[in-house]
């Protein structure tokens, strides 16, 4: 198993079998991997319909945008967490709605608990951290998914450091959806 210097490669080897696989129509990513796989994923806090999300959204969100979202994941698992795996998931139905909003700002509620869900390895299965709706919305405060991750880890549970850590744009808060 690659959890040290290495374990990028084996990510790369996961993350292109996925888009393989992908491509060829299989919607079932537990089975893209054998135990090795499930076992390497795992080590580095990652389930499987992850890499279906980064595999439905490729080429937009790219293997050098996951590696480093996973990173920060990864990062996180190790360090915070230490390795200790996480069996259930944030129900769905408590996560914000996609209209809400914070300081002005649409979606940020939503995306803040969803990279929250993110790091600790919660999020359900039916949503994804990098989505394009979260992708829009960083565009328009100029962050990338990894760096808001890692924004989010370091205001903890304080939404509000959230808002006072966003780059200053031209945008600005706006009540439009991204």
């Amino acid at each position: 198993m690659s959890t040290g210097f290495d374990w990028e490669h084996e990510f790369r080897r996961c993350y292109e079998r996925a888009c393989e696989r992908y491509q060829q129509g299989d919607r079932h990513p537990v089975a893209w991997f054998d135990s090795t796989q499930q076992a390497f994923l795992r080590s580095i806090g990652v389930r499987p319909h992850e890499l279906l999300d980064y595999a439905e959204d490729a080429p937009e969100l790219s293997y050098g945008d996951a590696l480093l979202i996973v990173a920060v994941r990864r990062e996180f698992f190790l360090h915070i967490q230490c390795g200790q795996w996480c069996e259930s998931v944030v129900p769905l139905e408590t996560f914000p709605p996609k209209d809400a909003a914070l300081a002005g700002w649409v979606w940020l509620p939503r995306i803040v608990a969803k990279a929250r869900a993110r790091l600790r390895g919660v999020l359900p299965p039916e949503l994804m951290y990098g989505c394009g709706g979260d992708r829009a919305f960083l565009r328009r405060v100029g962050m990338h998914p990894a760096d808001f991750l890692r924004l989010v880890w370091q205001a903890g549970n304080d939404d509000h450091a959230v808002v006072r850590r966003l780059p200053v744009t031209t945008q600005g808060p706006t009540a439009s959806k991204p």
